[in-house]
């Protein structure tokens, strides 16, 4: 999988097919990062965390529930531009640092991460890139490909194990997936990190792993019945029909005037960007969307 998670990047590919533009997309703005360690950042990144740190001291986010200051974080980004594949780097796996460009993962991801930062009280760069590590990464280790959380339902169960979010799909009067969980390993073609037995032998380790333990996820069917217990910011995966994928989008749930919105960066909208009908409406017009997994922010 990619900046987006890598296998969705993958489903693309393998829907759309690999085009010039998708591939100057995915290395845009990028050099080469040294082995393990972190990619090069613009300066516009620390400036755009910087502008989220001092906005928020401001508006007193740090008084405020950690999911709310998601969703306030969430929608100080809307406009960015959507960029896939901004996580593949070349060389060996390295953090990447990108608030100028995201796709619906890193946008989820960025979000929980500079929220934790305001309750925190941390507004130095460094301990942002610690705090995204410790989310994107198993364990909070970077230790190659296969350590980064390729599948939403993974890293929502990594990071309860950590206690950074808790998955609340069965409390919400959700039922069992009952789902295989393999597109990575069987469209090995699709990853460029996955050109070797071995490296495809590890992945497909983990995705036993994930089949074995499932998930939970609450179908399209009865999601007007639990629409109304949704809160701001909470982290949403959108379950999908595709054989071998759990989620296929992301994003936030932002609640105006009553209506629960979605806040996303969708790949046909170009950019960070609010529904402007509710959350169940969005899932509606999509049949290839089966349902939710809900994950709620816990506070640091």
């Amino acid at each position: 999988m990619n900046s987006r998670l890598p296998a969705y990047d993958a489903l693309l590919r393998w829907l759309h097919g690999v085009t010039g533009i998708m591939l100057l997309l995915s290395l845009h703005g990028y050099a080469q990062a040294p082995d393990g360690g972190v990619a090069p950042s613009k300066d516009k990144d620390e400036e755009i965390f910087l502008r989220v740190m001092q906005s928020a001291a401001k508006k007193n986010l740090a008084a405020r529930p950690i999911a709310a200051v998601v969703a306030a974080v969430g929608l100080s980004f809307q406009g960015t531009p959507y960029v896939a594949h901004t996580l593949e780097m070349p060389g060996e796996e390295c953090l990447v640092v990108n608030l100028r460009e995201l796709d619906c993962t890193t946008f989820m991801e960025n979000a929980l991460v500079l929220a934790r930062c305001v309750k925190m009280g941390k507004r130095n760069f460094e301990d942002y890139k610690k705090g995204l590590q410790f989310v994107r990464y198993r364990g909070g280790v970077l230790n190659g490909y296969s350590s980064r959380l390729h599948y939403f339902t993974d890293w929502a169960a990594d990071n309860e194990v950590k206690k950074v979010v808790r998955d609340i799909s069965k409390d919400l009067g959700g039922k069992p997936a009952g789902k295989t969980i393999n597109f990575m390993s069987t469209h090995p073609t699709s990853y460029r990190q996955l050109s070797t037995p071995e490296a495809v032998k590890e992945i497909i380790g983990w995705e036993e792993a994930l089949t074995k333990r499932g998930f939970w996820y609450i179908p399209r069917s009865r999601l007007g019945r639990i629409l109304g217990k949704l809160r701001d910011g909470d982290i949403i995966g959108i379950t999908t029909s595709k054989e071998g994928l759990d989620v296929s989008h992301t994003g936030l749930i932002v609640v105006q005037d009553g209506i629960r919105k979605f806040l996303h960066a969708p790949l046909s909208g170009g950019n960070v960007q609010l529904t402007e009908g509710s959350f169940a409406k969005y899932v509606e017009g999509n049949a290839s969307m089966t349902g939710i997994v809900v994950v709620r922010p816990r506070e640091p």
